[in-house]
């Protein structure tokens, strides 16, 4: 079972052989840190889960640390004899695994260090100073959604459960690296909204709405710790909570949240991903049912080559406007609000819009690089989208663009990167310059050229 869990952060200057006097600037935190320990130690747990953002990390799976014990110092922090070996759960382990074969997938294959990173060695130097027992087991995080980080935690708790193994969950992470202009990584207002934003959820209890959170904007906030707290809330899900934040700081430019949640009665108004799915269900099927001809022809596209791999013909009910002209068009698939497959024609290249449509919905789905084609146990959770393009204009300024009306061409005599507008975490001409130059492979300094266009999407 487990019987607490307790979101701290991990910078290695809290370590005073490592910060030295800067450890003062960050005494609130010091302190906090030393009254988890406290409870840790009054708890009295058999086993530490620690989720690491600095871990083994897969796109497409978590992975647990295996092997009966692992070491690790702070050596890279110029602190060598502030070291700890630590003693691994293996059947904990084991259970995690076998309950998170597909759903999500748990591994212990493929890794090539195996010394404890500094975000667990910072949570265990606080720790195993009030308390020695109990082993521990340790998680990194993945590229998976954040429904799967959940997930996750929910088989972490099922396995405490099933082995009847008192557990306390350890979830490490700092908030916000953008805080400060003299911060790591400079300032960005997303920074501070991501870290008042993630201490309010934390102050409330309301642990569901971690999941809630924009992927793009916690990018741009430069958070670190997000997944490792939604795996933290899955443990505790179907739980009421009696939630505590202890501090917060941000002095150094990095947030540094600490807080407790210890669960209480059962409750199912607080299965927040069941609650989530449901919802998320039921908005999906009144999208289906309102998409227009467009989406529906890329859909039945999709559907039928990814089942039989035919192409369709152009069905007979198909309206006029699709199939009496010619343009250029994106088809985009997301699952789980997360991009799939997106590919597209910036000018028309067949006969008429349907066959642009047809040609380019296959392609999305089964060609874009950056991902495997899609299966059929996905098709019926895919979003799909349709962007018709108009005809590109030179412009002779970015001024001259708006990311939310009009998509960008950026070209040399051999390169060329298009985006499209009003997409998610795109929200200055200068960013949407700057990734479809990247796209293009154009490097700083070489002469390009600027082309807008329009867009009409259908969902």
């Amino acid at each position: 079972m487990v019987l607490a869990a307790f979101m701290v952060p991990h910078p290695p200057l809290i370590i005073p052989e490592i910060g030295k006097d800067e450890v003062k600037t960050i005494e609130k935190t010091v302190k906090a840190y030393e009254s988890v320990a406290d409870e840790i130690a009054a708890l009295k747990p058999d086993t530490i889960v620690i989720t690491s953002p600095h871990s083994v990390m897969y796109a497409d799976c978590f992975h647990v640390s295996p092997g009966e014990k692992a070491s690790g110092s702070f050596a890279k922090f110029g602190a060598g004899s502030v070291s700890f070996s630590e003693e691994y759960d293996r059947e904990l382990v084991q259970k995690i695994t076998e309950i998170s074969y597909k759903d999500p997938m748990a591994t212990t294959l493929g890794e090539r260090d195996a010394s404890l990173d500094h975000g667990t060695l910072v949570p265990l130097y606080f720790i195993r100073q009030k308390y020695k027992e109990g082993k521990i087991v340790r998680i990194g995080l993945s590229g998976l959604p954040f429904e799967d980080h959940y997930r996750l935690g929910q088989r972490i708790a099922e396995a405490a459960e099933e082995l009847n193994r008192k557990i306390v969950f350890v979830a490490s992470g700092d908030l916000s690296h953008k805080l400060q202009e003299y911060g790591p990584y400079g300032f960005a207002k997303e920074g501070v909204e991501y870290d008042k934003k993630l201490m309010d959820v934390c102050e409330r209890g309301a642990l569901g709405e971690l999941m809630e959170f924009n992927s793009h904007f916690c990018d741009r906030a430069a958070e670190c710790g997000h997944r490792s707290f939604i795996i933290m809330s899955g443990a505790l899900d179907g739980y009421d909570v009696k939630a505590r934040v202890y501090s917060h700081e941000d002095v150094t430019g990095v947030g540094y949240g600490i807080g407790s949640f210890y669960p209480t009665e059962k409750n199912t108004e607080r299965e927040f991903l069941r609650i989530r799915l449901i919802k998320k269900e039921k908005e999906f099927a009144e999208r289906r049912a309102n998409e227009d001809a467009y989406v529906r022809l890329a859909r039945e596209t999709i559907n039928t080559y990814i089942r039989t791999g035919k192409i369709i013909d152009i069905p007979s009910d198909c309206p006029d406007e699709i199939t009496g002209r010619k343009a250029g068009a994106f088809v985009s698939i997301h699952k789980n609000d997360n991009l799939r497959g997106c590919i597209g024609t910036i000018c028309a290249t067949r006969e008429n819009l349907a066959k642009e449509i047809i040609h380019n919905a296959i392609a999305a789905s089964t060609e874009d690089p950056r991902f495997s084609p899609i299966t059929e146990d996905e098709l019926d959770a895919l979003e799909i989208s349709v962007d018709v393009l108009g005809e590109a204009e030179d412009i002779d300024s970015p001024s001259l663009l708006d990311v939310k009306r009009y998509g960008v061409i950026v070209s040399t005599n051999t390169k060329r990167g298009l985006l499209l507008p009003d997409l998610d975490g795109v929200d200055t001409v200068e960013d949407q310059i700057a990734i479809a130059k990247s796209k293009a492979g154009i490097l700083d300094g070489e002469k390009y050229k600027l082309q807008r266009f329009e867009v009409i999407r259908h969902y």
